[in-house]
């Protein structure tokens, strides 16, 4: 969850942004959006893989150094924590110009069009029983040991499903200095400490390449009854439309490089009929 979650509370550790509805920051006016227009200012966490971090090993950090290269701009960061008060302190405060992950509607800010489209995917090891499942109202998960981080979309759906009487529950928000549940919860698999596990897509692809053996990741296409899958673009301030509008345009020229970055991370891409796209 770019979030994650935004709505996405919901889609991903590090993904909240709850703050003061941003239609209140004052904007530089309708000719000069932008306090620097040299250079390519972002908001970012600092500790917030696969998605950014201070080392700029995350994707958001590779799309960020993309887009700044069309532009002939450097790129640099504001960091901040992704907890409450994010947008408020980065983006409102002036500071930067873009967070490079944002659910596309979210209210807190204006997004581009999106640039990429999953959902959650369910994680579990090769040949411990669950190979072809792919939903949760799959009855062979009943008697399964399954992670869910608390307060996402697949909660809901275990609880309806039966399935959170074995399950492992996982914090929303946590200091990512110190902690990284999606991480956890993946090497909790791996281990064998728990038979499966639910994330956000972008933290499933990622984290289940990072252990031996890999896992497999299965997006969840085929669930009724909660929001999975969201569409991510770019969040600016409401002011900054020429801004917004050149990001579309960056977005649109690129996209076969932006996707190659995202397959890079592992996370599973989908077409706007939700269907995933070939790696």
């Amino acid at each position: 969850m770019h979030g994650m979650t935004r709505r996405l509370a919901a889609v991903a550790v590090g993904f909240a942004l709850a703050a003061p509805a941003l239609a209140q920051a004052p904007g530089l006016g309708a000719s000069v959006e932008l306090v620097d227009p040299h250079v390519f200012r972002v908001c970012a966490a600092p500790h917030n893989l696969p998605f950014s971090d201070s080392g700029q090993e995350g994707f958001e950090n590779r799309l960020a150094a993309l887009l700044a290269g069309k532009l002939g701009e450097p790129v640099s960061y504001t960091y901040h924590p992704q907890v409450i008060g994010f947008v408020r302190n980065t983006l409102a405060a002036l500071r930067c110009d873009v967070v490079m992950g944002v659910a596309v509607g979210d209210s807190v800010m204006q997004t581009t069009n999106p640039y990429y489209r999953t959902t959650y995917a369910l994680v579990y090891r090769a040949g411990n029983g669950l190979d072809g499942i792919d939903t949760l109202a799959d009855v062979r998960l009943r008697d399964k040991h399954i992670g869910v981080v608390a307060g996402t979309p697949p909660a809901t759906l275990m609880v309806r499903n039966g399935l959170m009487g074995l399950a492992r529950s996982y914090p929303l928000t946590v200091d990512t200095r110190v902690e990284a549940p999606a991480r956890t919860m993946v090497e909790d698999i791996a281990a064998g400490r728990i038979d499966a596990g639910v994330l956000w897509g972008p933290m499933a692809g990622y984290y289940a390449r990072h252990v031996t053996p890999s896992l497999v990741v299965v997006p969840l296409l085929k669930e009724q009854g909660a929001q999975m899958t969201f569409r991510i673009g770019m969040g600016v301030r409401h002011t900054d439309q020429t801004w917004k509008r050149t990001l579309n345009r960056l977005i649109a020229e690129n996209q076969p490089e932006i996707n190659r970055i995202l397959a890079e991370y592992g996370v599973p891409l989908l077409d706007d009929a939700n269907r995933p796209l070939p790696p």
